[in-house]
C-alpha cells in the first residue's frame, strides 16, 4: 500500500452513522481535536431502515442521550413529521416517545451540526488499518497493546491517542435479495472491506450478524382507503429537554396500518427455498425481535395475519416504508407477496427489500467503558458491538466518545450502572452476556424500570452530563430548580389536609370517588385512580402555577410512592455488589474453590465488580460467594 501523508489528532472516529456522530460530537465538545471518517459524506446519520427515532424502550435511550448532552433528541425534534407517545394506557414506566423522521432532513441537519462543530473535521475515506504500539506487550507479556493511529486506503496515516470504531453494518457487508447478492453496504453504499483483516491480526474476535429492511413503495400506487389511518399526538412532547415544547407543535403527517393475510403467507411458504435465510446462503444471525416476514410466517404459523405499517420516508418524497415486512426474498416473490396486502394490490416497488450481512464483534471483549480490554485507547460503539437500532447505536457512541476523551484527559471514566439508566442496562448486557443475535433494548431488560422512566431522564442524568462537561451551567441550574419545585410541591400536597365538608364531599361524589370519613391530605386523594393533580385544582385553592413537566413528576412520585420506595431498596442491595470492585490483576487461579467454568469465564471477561461478575453466564451464586470470601481475605492480606 502506498505511503501517504501524516496528520496528528486526538481522536479518530471510524464511521459517521448514529454512533459515530454522537462519539465525534462528544469528543469535540470536550476539547479533543477529532476527525470522523465515512465512506460517503452523504451517508452521515443516514437511516438505512425504519424512518423513525424512539419507540418502546428506545425512546428512553434518546431521552438519556439528551440528558447527558448528546444530539439525537435535538435532531429528531428539528426533523420529525409525526410524533406519538406509546403505551399511554399503561403505567409511566413503559411510556415511550416515538417520532417519524424526515430521513433526508434528519441526515442533513445532523451533518450541519457536525460541519459546524469546533474541533471536529469530517473526512470521506475508508480506514483500512489500525496502528498499535505493542512495546508493553513485548516487555511484560501483559497482552495489552496501545492504539497510536489509523491508516486509510489511500495511505494517509492519522496519529492519535484514541480510536472509536462505529462501523455499523459496513464491514465486509453484502446485501441479499433472493439469489442476487451485491457486495455493498446499506442502500447500495460502498462496503468497508479492509478493516476486518486488521482487527483479526490484532487478536479481535469477529463474528457475523445479519439484519434486513423492507421494500419502499411509490405512494401514488397505494390505496390508503383500505387501511387504518394512524395519527400523531394532538399535543407533541419533544425528545430533548432543552427544546421549547411550543416549537414542536407542527402539522403532522399520517401513517397507515394494514395486515398480511393467508394469501401473503402462502406465497411466502411456497418460495422459502428461494429465501437466502432458509436456503443457507446467509451466514449471519438475524435479530429475533425484528424478524423478517419469512421468519414471522414460519415461526408464528398459528397467526393468520401480521401488522404492516405504511410510513412516509419524508415530506419531499413519495417513498413509503413498509414496516413489519422486511424480507430477503427474490424481487418477483416480493412484488407478489406485497400485492396480497389490502391497499397494496397495485403497488410499485421503488427499492427492493433486502437482508444485509456484516462483520461485528462479541462485545464481551470490551470494558463497560466500551474500551477494548486488549488494546488501550481503542473504543467501539453501535452495531459493530453486536447491537441493533439507531438509538442503541447513538447511546453507545456517546459513552465511547465520553470515555475516550476522559481517558486522554486523565480523568475517571463514566460507567452508568443498571440502576441509573437504560444506557447502563444496554452496555452491561453487551459486555457481560453472550449475544447470539443483534441486541435490541426492551423495557423488560431493565430491572428498575419504574425508576428509569423516560420522563425523568433529565433528573437522573443531567448532573452527570454537567460533571462530564457536555451540559451547560445554565441547563444544570435549570434541573436543580426543577428538582426543588418537585420536592416543595410534593411536601405541600402531603401537608395540606382537607376535611369532610359538604363542598369536598360533593366534589368527590362528582368524580365517582368514595366520600371522606375523616380528613385526608391532597396527596392521599391523588393516589386514588379516579383523581389526578389536575382534577384536584377544583378544591386545591393554594396551589401555584407549575410547568407541565414538574406536575408530571409530582403526580408520579405521589401515585407510585410505595412502588418507587420498594425499588429504591432493591437498588441499594444491587449497589452493594456493584461497589465491590475486583482488582484488575486478580489471579482467578488462586481462588481455589471456584468451579472450572466460572474460573474460565472470569478470566476471559475480567469483570470490574462483583455485581458484573454475577451477571456472567456460567458464574453461579455459589461462585460469587467464594469470590466474596476470597476478596475479603485478599483485602486483609
Amino acid at each position: 500500500m502506498i505511503e501517504g501523508m501524516r496528520e496528528k489528532v486526538d481522536v479518530c472516529v471510524v464511521g459517521a452513522g448514529h454512533a459515530g456522530c454522537e462519539a465525534a460530537l462528544a469528543c469535540a465538545r470536550l476539547g479533543m481535536e477529532t476527525i470522523i471518517f465515512t465512506v460517503s459524506i452523504d451517508s452521515i446519520a443516514m437511516m438505512p431502515c425504519n424512518p423513525n427515532v424512539g419507540g418502546t424502550s428506545k425512546g428512553h435511550l434518546v431521552r438519556e442521550i439528551d440528558a447527558l448532552g448528546g444530539e439525537m433528541g435535538k435532531n429528531i425534534d428539528r426533523t420529525f413529521i409525526q410524533s406519538k407517545m406509546l403505551n399511554k394506557s399503561k403505567g409511566p414506566a413503559v411510556h415511550s416517545l416515538r417520532a417519524q423522521a424526515d430521513k433526508s432532513e434528519y441526515s442533513r441537519a445532523m451533518r450541519k451540526v457536525l460541519e459546524n462543530q469546533e474541533h471536529l473535521s469530517i473526512k470521506q475515506a475508508e480506514v483500512c488499518e489500525l496502528l498499535v504500539d505493542d512495546t508493553l506487550e513485548k516487555e511484560n507479556g501483559s497482552g495489552c497493546k496501545k492504539i497510536i493511529g489509523v491508516k486509510t486506503f489511500t495511505g494517509t496515516i492519522y496519529e492519535c491517542k484514541a480510536v472509536i470504531l462505529c462501523t455499523g453494518t459496513y464491514l465486509k457487508a453484502r446485501c441479499l435479495c433472493g439469489e442476487s447478492i451485491t457486495y455493498t453496504g446499506p442502500s447500495g453504499l460502498q462496503a468497508a472491506n479492509h478493516l476486518s483483516e486488521s482487527l483479526k491480526k490484532l487478536g479481535i474476535a469477529i463474528q457475523r450478524f445479519k439484519t434486513g429492511t423492507p421494500a419502499r413503495m411509490d405512494k401514488r400506487t397505494i390505496d390508503f382507503t383500505k387501511m387504518e389511518e394512524q395519527f400523531g399526538d394532538e399535543r407533541v412532547i419533544p425528545f430533548s429537554f432543552s427544546t421549547d415544547p411550543e416549537d414542536v407543535q407542527i402539522d403532522q403527517v399520517s401513517c397507515w396500518l394494514t395486515y398480511t393475510n393467508e394469501k401473503t403467507h402462502d406465497i411466502i411458504r411456497q418460495n422459502l427455498d428461494r429465501s437466502p435465510i432458509y436456503a443457507g446462503i446467509i451466514e449471519g444471525t438475524g435479530p429475533r425481535y425484528c424478524p423478517s416476514i419469512e421468519d414471522k410466517v414460519v415461526k408464528f404459523s398459528d397467526k393468520d395475519r401480521h401488522q404492516v405499517f405504511i410510513e412516509p420516508e419524508g415530506l419531499h418524497t413519495n417513498e413509503m416504508y413498509v414496516g413489519g415486512m422486511s424480507s430477503s426474498l427474490p424481487e418477483d416473490v416480493q412484488l407478489a407477496m406485497y400485492r396480497t396486502v389490502p391497499g397494496l394490490e397495485h403497488c410499485k416497488i421503488v427499492r427492493n427489500a433486502y437482508a444485509i450481512e456484516y462483520d461485528c464483534i462479541d462485545a464481551r471483549q470490551l470494558y463497560p467503558t466500551l474500551e477494548f480490554k486488549s488494546i488501550k485507547g481503542l473504543f467501539s460503539g453501535g452495531q459493530f458491538n453486536g447491537s441493533s437500532g439507531y438509538e442503541e447505536a447513538a447511546a453507545q457512541g456517546l459513552i465511547a466518545g465520553i470515555n475516550a476523551s476522559l481517558t486522554i484527559l486523565g480523568k475517571e471514566p463514566v460507567i452508568l450502572d443498571r440502576s441509573q439508566a437504560y444506557i447502563g442496562v444496554l452496555v452491561d448486557d453487551l459486555v457481560t452476556k453472550e449475544n447470539f443475535e443483534p441486541y435490541r433494548m426492551m423495557t423488560s431488560r431493565a430491572e428498575y424500570r419504574l425508576l428509569l422512566r423516560q420522563d425523568n431522564a433529565d433528573l437522573r442524568l443531567r448532573e452527570i452530563g454537567y460533571q462530564i462537561g457536555l451540559v451547560s451551567r445554565e441547563l444544570y441550574e435549570n434541573i436543580l430548580h426543577k428538582k426543588n419545585l418537585i420536592k416543595n410541591e410534593v411536601m405541600r400536597l402531603k401537608n395540606t389536609t382537607i376535611g369532610a365538608s359538604k363542598k369536598h364531599q360533593d366534589f368527590l361524589s362528582a368524580h365517582n370517588s368514595s366520600l371522606l370519613k375523616t380528613a385526608a391530605t391532597l396527596a392521599e386523594l391523588i393516589c386514588r385512580p379516579e383523581l389526578s393533580y389536575e382534577i384536584l385544582s377544583e378544591i386545591d385553592t393554594d396551589r401555584v402555577s407549575l410547568p407541565e413537566d414538574v406536575i408530571e413528576q409530582v403526580e408520579i412520585e405521589i401515585k407510585y410512592e410505595g412502588y418507587i420506595e420498594r425499588q429504591m431498596r432493591q437498588v441499594e442491595q444491587f449497589k452493594k455488589t456493584e461497589k465491590k470492585l475486583i482488582p484488575s490483576d486478580l489471579d482467578y487461579d488462586d481462588v481455589k474453590s471456584l468451579r472450572l467454568e466460572a474460573r474460565q469465564k472470569l478470566k476471559s471477561y475480567r469483570p470490574v465488580s462483583v455485581g458484573q461478575a454475577s451477571r456472567i453466564a456460567g458464574v453461579s451464586p455459589a461462585d460469587i460467594s467464594v469470590l466474596l470470601v476470597y476478596l475479603e481475605q485478599w483485602k486483609k492480606s
